[in-house]
């Protein structure tokens, strides 16, 4: 179980660290007169810092290495 969880954090670390965000697109009514309709796609970044992927990473590592050692 902790190996597993170490493993995933380990991957959203590297993920993150080579992906520093995202952008999703909004459809927002800019005039809306009868059969009239105007329409305005906004962009939406999300972003988040490298730095918080390195310490995911770290993390992934300090599971993995403190993990219990069981004998199947």
């Amino acid at each position: 179980m902790q190996k597993s969880l170490g493993f995933i954090l380990i991957i959203i670390g590297i993920i993150m660290i080579a992906y520093t965000g995202f952008t999703y697109v909004t459809t927002e009514k800019v005039v809306d007169i009868g059969p009239i309709q105007i329409e305005k796609k906004k962009n939406n970044p999300i972003r988040w810092s490298p730095i918080l992927g390195v310490v995911l990473l770290a993390g992934g590592l300090v599971v993995i290495a403190t993990g219990k050692k069981t004998n199947v």
